[in-house]
């Protein structure tokens, strides 16, 4: 069955043949990247000391209106390419001594980066990273088993009703955790050797201004439902858009109410966490999107 004629990959369910048309998250039947580079602005286990693997792919199915990578995610900025140049691009990042192989919003692209993953798999000597909104169908998560190494998941909103505010979804937060469940069933705890991740799951918490309630809940529900069996990756890089019709997203997140929320973690008993000290609310944390890189 072809996924993409009539597409229900994302929890969006638009049903559009991508083959002729664009559905919700704006992506069509080809793999669109706007980049891909050594990163060394991830999680500590990820990034180590020569960088992660990133390919950023074009578009989102979440598409919220605070996105710091808006140029990608909302106005698909990229270039459309093959599944054989995606292998490519996976072969050279490990030649040129990736980590892990970072695949960032990958969501809307599933079946593609399946077969390209299945053709490259034994290839491949490095993990290789889910990295998601969470918006996901648990359905289509299950095509990635064996596949994916570590899920690098965000979970936004704890409130369905902020999901729906700031992200145009309803039920995010049942849809969010029922996948971050089925990407537990895969990988279960976490294996670190020589401080990188081999396998695992990191659940990123952005804290945004206005929130900070928000952030506690949802650290709370990690801890109590996965213990020390996951890493919580509680962030402050939230960066104000320019424009946005919401005074409070304006703003760069306070530090004290940063440092409200790591003191939350630290009482409820949170050991396996990220935290990020000083000024990561910077676009130079962003990456410089260039089509000619592709």
């Amino acid at each position: 069955m072809n996924l993409l004629t009539n597409c229900t990959i994302c929890p969006r369910k638009c049903g559009v043949n991508r083959y002729k048309e664009k559905g919700y998250c704006g992506a069509s039947n080809k793999v669109k990247l706007a980049y891909y580079s050594l990163h060394k602005w991830e999680e500590p286990v990820i990034s180590g000391t020569k960088g992660s693997g990133t390919i950023f792919f074009s578009h989102c199915n979440l598409r919220c209106l605070y996105c710091q990578n808006k140029k990608i995610s909302l106005d698909g900025y990229g270039k459309e390419i093959s599944n054989k140049r995606l292998e490519e691009i996976i072969l050279e990042l490990q030649e040129k001594g990736a980590h892990n192989i970072n695949l960032v919003t990958p969501t809307h692209y599933t079946p593609q980066i399946r077969k390209v993953l299945i053709k490259v798999k034994d290839k491949l000597h490095i993990p290789v990273v889910y990295n998601t909104s969470s918006y996901e169908n648990v359905g289509t998560l299950m095509m990635m088993r064996g596949l994916v190494d570590i899920y690098l998941a965000d979970l936004r909103y704890f409130d369905d009703s902020l999901g729906e505010k700031y992200s145009g979804c309803r039920n995010y937060f049942e849809t969010a955790t029922m996948a971050i469940d089925e990407m537990y069933r895969q990988i279960g705890k976490f294996e670190i050797k020589n401080n990188l991740m081999k396998k695992g799951l990191i659940v990123r918490v952005l804290i945004l201004p206005g929130h900070k309630h928000e952030a506690k809940e949802i650290i709370n529900y990690l801890y109590k439902t996965y213990k020390d069996d996951i890493f919580i990756s509680i962030m402050n890089q939230y960066t104000p858009p320019s424009t946005c019709k919401y005074d409070n997203l304006l703003k760069k997140l306070s530090e004290e109410d940063y440092d409200e929320v790591i003191n939350f973690a630290l009482t409820i008993g949170v050991t396996n966490a990220f935290i990020q000290e000083g000024d990561t609310a910077k676009e130079s944390f962003i990456p410089k999107f260039d089509k000619s890189i592709v």
